[in-house]
């Protein structure tokens, strides 16, 4: 039954009310802030056990499927576009109608996808294995937005803070996602469906876990209230001439953007590429699936953990300074990997902490330097956008990552990802001179 065209109106009205009632109480816009963040570090728990199924077994999942490592890097591909396509998706809705229907919704689809992937290994599906990791990639677009959501609020000196506390208790779930292969991968035997199909049952319960979380919880919405006051701050400094300057702080600076856009998508790629093949890496040195789990786990521990030393460092000493040290972390990564033993835990271990650690590094100073850049009224679908390529690039790290290492070696394509880590030097000294 539709509403009535009036209380519509009248709900309009109450809700404007609402927020106003944050827009004109700086007490209310801190005491909001604080709980946005309490309702994302929660969904973050939960939802970075989600993300994690795709990351561990996604690529053995499709090897076994198909038979062969060809196209062993497929899925990570098809993840990442699927999550281009929702980060698009989230940041245009997020712009519209607050973060709360955006991020919740995104969840949800993600939770959805996960189920197709289980029910792919039931029916020995791989067109709905594929078409189920595009759906399952709206988790990851997702849980990526979601750092977004704490720095609407944040005050400039504390919004690389505010996304690192969003991103660190990722890591909860994140972590125990890998190290739970085995447990979840008998739990799924003992129901009849293949072992790898285990850690998307775990992935499924905990999108649409998150998902709920936020839409019950993110209320009133922070990028609502936050464009409400960037509004009318606008309207205060245009109505004054002397506060000309002031109303030029809601122009974008498009260079900050190119800086951010540029970090945050080759340390993507760079991190996707070599994530993706390590586990079929170790499989080909005897490495058994829970050892599989440990060092996926570690790296996204590393993704993560980190995440509020991060913010402090890039809140101190700028995200500039921050970007060339995730240059340089991740070349050391990549260079570990190719030539460092493959039968080697120890190495595999830390090659792989310090791609997460230098990922961790890219993410936090380019989210920064984007949220630095765009006023609250362009700032969502602006993050979306830029999410939809360093998603992309993503998909492109992890679908050609198999098909390198196929053809040539896992030692390539960690050469590759280590030059392609410096490069992000040059391309940000450029972008800074251009600026100058």
């Amino acid at each position: 039954m539709l509403e009535n065209p009036i209380a519509m109106r009248n709900k309009t009205k109450n809700q404007s009310s609402y927020i106003m009632e944050y827009v004109n109480s700086e007490e209310k816009q801190r005491e909001l802030h604080s709980k946005t963040l309490k309702v994302v570090i929660f969904s973050q728990i939960l939802a970075g056990a989600g993300l994690a199924a795709g990351v561990t077994v996604g690529a053995l999942l499709a090897k076994d499927m198909l038979g062969t490592d060809r196209y062993a890097g497929i899925p990570s591909g098809l993840i990442t576009l699927g999550s281009a396509v929702a980060a698009y998706a989230v940041g245009r809705f997020s712009q519209r109608w607050g973060r709360r229907p955006g991020l919740a919704g995104g969840f949800i689809i993600g939770g959805i996808g996960a189920i197709g992937v289980v029910l792919s290994t039931l029916l020995n599906s791989v067109l709905l294995l594929f078409l189920s990791m595009l759906l399952y990639g709206a988790g990851t677009a997702t849980n990526l937005q979601a750092r977004y959501a704490g720095t609407d609020l944040a005050l400039p000196s504390n919004r690389a803070k505010a996304v690192s506390a969003a991103m660190v208790f990722t890591t909860f779930g994140a972590v125990a996602g890998p190290n739970l292969v085995t447990l979840t991968g008998k739990f799924a035997a003992s129901l009849g469906a293949p072992p790898l199909s285990g850690p998307f049952m775990l992935a499924a319960a905990a999108y649409l876990l998150a998902g709920l979380v936020l839409f019950l919880f993110l209320r009133p919405d922070p990028f609502l209230v936050a464009k409400a006051v960037a509004d009318k701050q606008s309207s205060e400094a245009m109505a004054s001439d002397a506060s000309r300057s002031q109303a030029g702080e809601y122009v974008a600076d498009k260079k900050g953007i190119i800086i951010g856009a540029t970090v945050m998508l080759l340390t993507q790629i760079v991190m996707v590429a070599i994530m993706t093949m390590t586990p079929v890496h170790m499989q080909h040195h005897g490495h058994e699936l829970g050892a599989v789990g440990v060092v996926i786990g570690i790296h996204i521990a590393a993704m993560y953990l980190p995440s509020l030393i991060t913010g402090i460092l890039v809140d101190k000493f700028g995200h500039i300074l921050m970007s060339y040290i995730a240059g340089f972390t991740l070349l050391l990564s990549g260079l570990l990997a190719a030539f460092g033993p493959g039968d080697s835990m120890i190495v595999l271990v830390i090659a792989l902490m310090l791609l997460g650690l230098g990922w961790n590094f890219g993410l936090i100073s380019g989210t920064t330097a984007i949220v630095h850049a765009t006023p609250p009224q362009i700032r969502a679908k602006t993050q979306g956008t830029i999410d939809v390529l360093i998603a992309l690039g993503g998909a492109a790290g992890g679908a050609l990552s198999g098909m390198v290492v196929a053809q040539f070696s896992y030692v390539t394509l960690s050469l590759a990802g280590a030059f392609l880590s410096l490069i992000l030097i040059p391309v940000v000294l450029w972008v800074r001179k251009k600026r100058g």
